[in-house]
């Protein structure tokens, strides 16, 4: 430490304000990484005590929610259920009916407990106000085995009697 003191003493004055204003962004160079890594800290830790506290609240409200779905499962037909090969099949039936064109995904689904829920994105291509309307009332006489989840609505900009209608359409299984 000696050999530091003697080595700035000995320089010019330039030169110690140099090394001065050197150490000074060497400082806050560090602190400011450091200060960065406590703000990332604290953001997760307080992101980890809110996902915490949510879990905290669904499993003090587990017996409530069994109770739920068992009353659910009650009401619910085991053989109107459908599994995503059957809710393809349906929509595919339902669109062909009425006399539409349309496109549809791959259905995605996410299992729990005694439950399967299978979501596809359906698509309608250029039908008319009446088509989609027979379409709706159809498909709504099969709840809550279906439902659909999102529904958008477009026109063509050529002809805005001719519309395009997007469906997210899911369905509950029960799986035993």
């Amino acid at each position: 430490m000696n050999a530091l003191k003697v080595f700035f003493l000995s320089r010019l004055l330039r030169e110690k304000l140099l090394l001065v204003v050197i150490a000074l962004l060497v400082a806050l160079t560090l602190l400011s990484n450091f200060s960065g890594r406590v703000a990332r800290a604290w953001r997760t830790q307080r992101a980890t005590t809110v996902a915490l506290a949510d879990q905290q609240q669904w499993l003090a409200n587990r017996g409530t929610i069994e109770a739920g779905a068992g009353q659910a499962v009650k009401n619910l037909d085991p053989a109107k259920t459908l599994d995503d090969t059957q809710l393809v099949g349906e929509l595919n039936g339902l669109a062909r009916a009425q006399g539409l064109k349309f496109t549809s995904d791959t259905p995605r689904t996410e299992r729990s407990g005694q439950f399967a829920v299978h979501t596809v994105q359906f698509n309608l291509l250029k039908m008319d106000w009446e088509g989609l309307k027979r379409f709706y009332l159809e498909l709504t006489k099969r709840s809550p085995y279906i439902g659909i989840e999102q529904f958008s609505l477009q026109s063509e900009r050529a002809n805005p009697a001719v519309l395009n209608a997007s469906l997210r359409v899911s369905s509950v299984e029960i799986v035993h």
